[in-house]
């Protein structure tokens, strides 16, 4: 039975370290080879304040903390937010307008499918 259990336990181990490799990998940014130094997580927590300007068919504008926030995270990050997994209750094509709509200088983000 420990036999197994080992066995399920590296097997476990594995998986996570595939996922969590699959994670590093996708903080690559888009455009100049930049990458974005924090996690999808983290960028995905700073980002909050922009909630309700990225919901779908939302006329709220972004605020001035949500601008705050892209600033932060910068167009690497926020390419990687794009292009990540699926965000419940956010529409990406917002989402890649809040640079313009910030009024910063960010190159697009390349939206992969």
């Amino acid at each position: 039975m420990k036999l197994t259990h080992c066995y399920y336990s590296k097997s476990k181990s594995k998986s996570l370290m595939v996922f969590l490799l699959m994670i590093a990998g996708g903080l690559v940014g888009q455009g100049r080879g930049s990458t974005c130094g924090i996690s999808f997580f983290s960028a995905l927590i700073q980002m909050i304040p922009c909630r309700p300007a990225v919901a779908p068919f939302s006329p709220i504008p972004p605020s001035e903390a949500c601008c705050n926030a892209v600033r932060t995270i910068g167009q690497p990050c926020l390419c990687v937010l794009v292009n990540g997994p699926p965000i419940s209750g956010v529409d990406r094509n917002m989402a890649m307008l809040l640079p313009e709509k910030c009024g910063t200088n960010f190159d697009p983000c390349d939206m992969e499918k």
